[in-house]
């Protein structure tokens, strides 16, 4: 069985609607965990390796992988998009916006190559003591998806303490609000990359998100990224 059939996406599309991202618990098995986090030291498979505290983003660093991308990330790209495609349509027409997207991901992948995006996108994360992420959105280019996924790796309950996913939410004449996802080994959550859609009394309204990690106070941790777009 495909492992998003498992999935409430009805309750995941309200989740989204309602705050801005959902939690789907048990995503991957601890051996399909510990086996995309086991790549990281090995090298291959990645077309370029960030050390965060060079650019200003934070502390730790990540790699992207490159095409073709390991048979698990392609997967877990190519079955869990179809499901957000309606969600992500809904949100551009109730924010004005005249893209749309298609229902099978080859056929929006193969826009941001025509567009000159061509550069996979999907990552993978490490952390130790006393790093962190800062608050960023992951946009690269013209095409973006509007909604994205994270896997967490590690346990925080043996592997590491601190590292909480965290994100903001910024409204119009309000001030900013946080939110710390809980997230266990395994469990993935699925979060709005930039803008999502708020119903007010005078009609939809948009706010704008950010997403990062907290400081690690110790232990180390991996995540995985997968974003639908590619880069330019």
């Amino acid at each position: 069985m495909d492992r998003t059939s498992a999935v409430d996406w009805t309750q995941v599309s309200t989740d989204l609607d309602a705050q801005g991202w959902a939690v789907l618990p048990k995503l991957l098995s601890a051996a399909e965990c510990g086996a995309i986090s086991g790549m990281y030291d090995g090298g291959k498979g990645f077309r370029s390796h960030v050390v965060m505290g060079r650019h200003g983003f934070g502390r730790g660093e990540y790699r992207y992988f490159s095409y073709p991308l390991p048979p698990l990330i392609q997967d877990l790209r190519t079955s869990v998009y179809p499901h957000l495609a309606p969600l992500a349509n809904r949100w551009h027409e109730r924010m004005g916006k005249t893209v749309r997207f298609p229902d099978d991901h080859a056929a929006f992948i193969e826009r941001c190559h025509q567009a000159g995006q061509v550069r996979p996108t999907p990552l993978l994360l490490q952390y130790g003591p006393d790093d962190y992420n800062c608050l960023h959105q992951d946009l690269y280019g013209e095409h973006v998806f509007p909604i994205q996924l994270a896997i967490l790796l590690s346990d925080p309950e043996t592997d590491f303490e601190g590292g909480e996913f965290v994100m903001t939410e910024q409204r119009p004449r309000m001030q900013t609000r946080p939110i710390v996802v809980p997230l266990k080994k395994g469990d993935a959550v699925i979060f709005a990359v930039n803008s999502r859609p708020v119903a007010g009394v005078r009609g939809d309204y948009q706010v704008k998100l950010r997403h990062g990690v907290s400081r690690l106070r110790s232990g180390h941790r991996h995540t995985v990224g997968v974003i639908f777009h590619d880069a330019t």
